[in-house]
């Protein structure tokens, strides 16, 4: 079923979803390869099409990940503390709505019924800006029209990068048999119906202070 949203309407109510996944409806294959083959229409640097998908339904292997991201999220925890915005800024007033929002997937991450991790060819970890970039710019557009696919099909999905931390990444490739060193993942992705459509856009910072024309 999609949604008939406008392109307007997808680009500004696509969501971070964690507390309005359906966990209990199953996500059928056939959806989420719909959603894939819109996104490998995304652009690709030097056509490269490095890009590779990983879909995760088996409940130990989402477990096993979920565990993983639950053990470094409780580490970030102590570093986004120390990093708190002051009174008056937007992101102070949204901070305990965003904190709540986060614990509950840490919860229940392992209750989604797809885990996706997006992956690149090549080792970025220590890859030259120009070589990053251009990996990335491969990979980050596809993800989101992948995500902007889901939302016009009442899927919700969250950019989550916590489980890279620390050893995650190797543990997770382990996990799932990527090659280690070779490939790059760019997140671990949630992927589950939404419990209602009537998402909006959100509040933002203005553009004064981000805006620069010909200089900064």
């Amino acid at each position: 079923m999609k949604l008939n949203l406008s392109a307007d309407d997808v680009l500004t109510s696509t969501r971070a979803v964690r507390k309005r996944l359906d966990f209990d409806r199953p996500v059928e294959k056939e959806v989420v390869e719909e959603c894939l083959q819109i996104a490998l229409q995304a652009p690709t640097g030097s056509n490269s099409q490095g890009w590779h998908w990983v879909m995760v339904t088996d409940p130990a292997k989402k477990q096993a990940l979920a565990d993983i991201y639950r053990g470094n999220f409780e580490e970030y925890r102590k570093v986004a503390r120390s990093n708190a915005y002051e009174p008056g800024d937007l992101r102070h007033e949204q901070r305990d709505k965003v904190t709540s929002s986060a614990e509950y997937l840490v919860e229940n991450f392992h209750r989604v019924p797809v885990m996706m991790v997006p992956c690149i060819s090549g080792n970025l970890d220590k890859a030259p800006t120009f070589v990053a970039a251009s990996a990335w710019g491969s990979l980050l557009p596809a993800v989101w029209s992948f995500m902007l696919a889901a939302r016009e099909r009442g899927l919700g999905t969250a950019w989550t990068t916590i489980h890279l931390m620390y050893d995650g990444e190797q543990r997770a490739a382990e996990i799932l048999g990527i090659p280690h060193g070779e490939v790059t993942q760019s997140g671990l992705f949630p992927i589950a119906y939404t419990i209602g459509t009537d998402f909006q856009p959100a509040k933002r910072l203005p553009l004064d202070p981000i805006l620069h024309w010909d200089q900064w």
